[in-house]
């Protein structure tokens, strides 16, 4: 049973990565914005996270800089796809790119640093519970930030008027314009939002999840945060019940692993991609259950 808590624990953890950045895609999404350049955001935020809590000591700041620092490719990317009316796929892989080779640059003197000892979080009382304690409750709180923040995203989206308007400038450019809303103006900020959302989950990589710095080290789950908008079909609490499904997939090579399990390792590092795969092509075997609920102008420029 304790083996089992603790694979829980790290399902829950590894899960947060992917919730954090996923929801920030989606906002993207929802707004009719395609951001293929998670991966890039991601590897930029991871290293300015760690280099700020190398230098400062503050996970905070290093934080701070993650979603600063998403939240500026996401300008840059948005400047380009909405004003200027670039093509989103490519522009989207141009910013992955960058942030891939970006990050390996700015990197190099951080390579070897350290962070000092981390700060042990528990909820009192509910830590001390056998079996669902360690595995709920003894997290950092960033885990149960991502709990928030998909309640909050489904509050705003489905029960708010501003989530109604974004959602109508997803759905209908051309309808909000005729009715007054600013859809550039929209469209980028959801970009902004969504950027500083994967900045976030960047630095939470370098900073809690995996306190180093390694070139690579997002190591594609930028990609997976992608492709797990469209498993979610656009909602907030699909998004943060397959991010854990795709956090328990990548801690099971671990557990298995270390129960002395005999499967060649090559095999075990290779199923969270195999997954993503897998689900992928089991989604699009109907295409009419996609169109449904993908936003109608998902990718497609928008000229008044």
């Amino acid at each position: 049973m304790e083996s089992f808590a603790l694979l829980v624990a790290a399902t829950l953890s590894a899960g947060t990565v992917l919730a954090i950045a996923g929801l920030g895609l989606l906002i993207n999404e929802r707004a009719g914005v395609l951001n293929l350049g998670a991966e890039g955001m991601m590897l930029v935020a991871a290293i300015a996270g760690f280099a700020t809590a190398v230098t400062t000591g503050s996970d905070l700041m290093a934080f701070a800089a993650g979603m600063g620092a998403g939240a500026l490719m996401a300008l840059v990317f948005g400047l380009l796809v909405i004003w200027l009316n670039t093509n989103q796929y490519a522009s989207g892989l141009a910013l992955s790119l960058f942030g891939i080779g970006f990050s390996a640059f700015a990197g190099i003197r951080f390579t070897q640093e350290k962070l000092g000892p981390r700060m042990k979080f528990e909820i009192p009382g509910l830590a001390d519970i056998p079996f669902i304690g360690p595995a709920l409750f003894k997290h950092h709180p960033m885990v149960y930030l991502a709990v928030i923040l998909t309640l909050a995203l489904t509050w705003f989206l489905y029960r708010s008027r501003a989530g109604l308007v974004l959602r109508a400038v997803g759905e209908s450019p051309d309808s909000a314009h005729a009715l007054g809303y600013p859809v550039r103006r929209i469209r980028l900020l959801a970009v902004v939002v969504g950027g500083a959302l994967c900045g976030l989950a960047g630095a939470y990589i370098s900073v809690i999840y995996t306190p180093l710095w390694v070139e690579g080290m997002v190591a594609g789950k930028g990609w997976i945060a992608l492709a797990l908008t469209t498993f979610a079909t656009w909602r907030p609490v699909r998004i943060l019940m397959g991010a854990y499904l795709f956090g328990g997939v990548t801690m099971l090579q671990f557990h298995l692993q270390g129960e002395g399990v005999q499967i060649p390792s090559q095999w075990l590092s290779m199923l969270p991609y195999l997954a993503t795969v897998v689900v992928l092509v089991l989604i699009s075997r109907n295409p009419t259950w996609i169109r449904i609920n993908m936003p109608a102008s998902l990718g497609k420029p928008f000229t008044p």
